[in-house]
């Protein structure tokens, strides 16, 4: 997958419909399946990196596969991990099937199912013990293989080639891992980006983007204070720790629904970086405040935490605008929501804001972690692409806020050209006087039991409207 193991590599994330002539989804009425089976969990992730190889997302891909299968939650959670796990390490497995195979193997499901059984094989970066028992691996993908019509005639593939690994692996990584992509697991161009962009930094920033993100919430202050709630998590035996003024960790990830207070609104799942962006804003009551590219409502629900505003979030997808409408229903709090591009005037009444948060469009190279199938969908053009959008988007917005009124850009990309360089653009377009702000956050994650230091990769800049003379 690294260079161009299927065509659609490189495209940008979105979803692309799969071909009916050429089916990737496995049939899974071919031989019967247990539900429950790791071989089962092995089906569904592979559909799924077969859909990310066409140009879909992972989320996205996901969806299908759950839509088109009977799999119970306990199986989605394995599909879904496994899937992540594979597309963090797709640089190395992809590496190895070219060393133990003369051609790709086709079709994409077959590809993607020994992607998915090399990464539990090889293992994820900091896992101390494998995910499974490296023989349970090698039987379920076969089983995994016979599953299916469109791979049952390459069984005996599947299981030459995971014997093969484990026969050779030492020797067979030795030479994988002289190439940049298999090293790393990112495309050449993304390791070369990183290493112009922090010459001192690029391994830890391209390292903590193969690892799992953390889960952190954000304590409603309006419910409960972080004390209180820390408190809570201990009497139900819920490890976690405050790493921010509202950021709680947990120390092993669970189930939203599962989480203390969630469904009540006492918190909302949001990464350390991503909670400073209302604090920064310095909201006050009564302010008419705009949330621009508000979806999913994360910092939306922030801000209102904090103060009794007149706030408008505006967005362009309506799915995602849903997706704000609900966030906001469980938090008990209200915010006048609607369809509209942040980059027109069409929907605004001409009277001017207080505050402005402009989370605008970037390649979300910050929070790769999370999104890991990102860097084998993005291209190198994008960042340019996307910053000449939040260019327009910024001067677009600067019209509508008030004289002193004060503007927040966000990006979760780690890219100058996102980040610092259109920042600076922008200043000195419009005269905005910057105001302090934390400027780039690289991704961090924690190295030791006593930091607090763990969070995505975000930029702030923080613009003043100067005074009309």
């Amino acid at each position: 997958m690294p260079e161009q193991p299927r065509k659609t590599l490189g495209k940008p994330s979105k979803s692309t419909p799969v071909n009916p002539a050429n089916p990737v989804a496995p049939d899974f009425q071919a031989i019967e399946i247990k539900p429950d089976s790791l071989a089962f969990s092995l089906v569904g992730a592979a559909q799924a990196v077969a859909y990310v190889l066409e140009g879909t997302a992972l989320p996205q891909a996901l969806t299908r596969v759950f839509a088109q299968t009977n799999a119970l939650p306990q199986a989605r959670g394995a599909i879904q991990d496994i899937a992540y796990r594979t597309m963090r390490q797709v640089g190395r497995v992809d590496a190895l099937l070219k060393a133990m195979t003369n051609k790709p193997p086709e079709p994409a499901l077959l590809y993607g199912l020994l992607c998915c059984a090399l990464t539990l094989l090889v293992g994820n970066e900091g896992e101390e013990t494998a995910a499974y028992e490296e023989f349970v691996v090698v039987d379920q993908a076969v089983t995994a293989a016979t599953s299916s019509p469109h791979m049952v005639f390459a069984k005996g593939m599947v299981n030459a080639v995971l014997r093969r690994y484990l026969r050779e692996k030492d020797e067979l990584l030795k030479l994988v891992m002289k190439q940049p992509a298999a090293a790393w697991n990112y495309p050449q161009w993304w390791v070369d980006q990183t290493k112009a962009a922090y010459p001192q930094d690029w391994q830890a920033v391209l390292k903590t983007g193969n690892h799992p993100p953390p889960l952190t919430l954000r304590v409603n202050r309006r419910a409960m204070n972080v004390p209180e709630y820390l408190q809570l998590l201990a009497s139900q035996h819920i490890e976690a720790r405050q790493i921010g003024p509202y950021a709680v960790k947990l120390a092993k990830p669970l189930p939203v629904l599962n989480i203390p207070g969630f469904e009540d609104g006492v918190v909302s799942v949001q990464d350390a970086a991503a909670q400073l962006a209302a604090p920064l804003l310095d909201v006050q009551d009564g302010m008419r405040v705009l949330d621009a590219c508000a979806a999913p409502g994360g910092k939306t629900g922030h801000l209102l935490e904090l103060a009794e505003i007149e706030l408008l979030a505006i967005d362009t997808d309506p799915a995602r605008i849903q997706r704000i409408h609900e966030n906001l229903a469980r938090l008990k709090l209200f915010a006048t929501i609607k369809e509209g591009d942040a980059s027109r005037l069409s929907w605004w009444d001409s009277q001017p804001y207080d505050r402005i948060l402009a989370d605008v469009p970037c390649t979300a190279s910050g929070v790769v972690r999370r999104h890991p199938d990102s860097r084998w969908l993005r291209r190198k053009t994008d960042a340019a692409q996307l910053a000449a959008l939040s260019a327009r988007i910024l001067d677009n917005l600067w019209r509508m806020l008030k004289p002193g009124g004060k503007m927040l850009m966000v990006t979760c990309s780690v890219w100058p050209l996102e980040s610092e360089t259109q920042a600076a653009a922008f200043a000195e377009r419009h005269g905005a006087l910057r105001l302090d702000a934390p400027g780039q956050l690289l991704p961090t994650m924690l190295t030791t039991s006593e930091s607090n230091n763990e969070h995505d990769g975000l930029f702030y800049a923080l613009f003043q409207k100067p005074m009309q003379n």
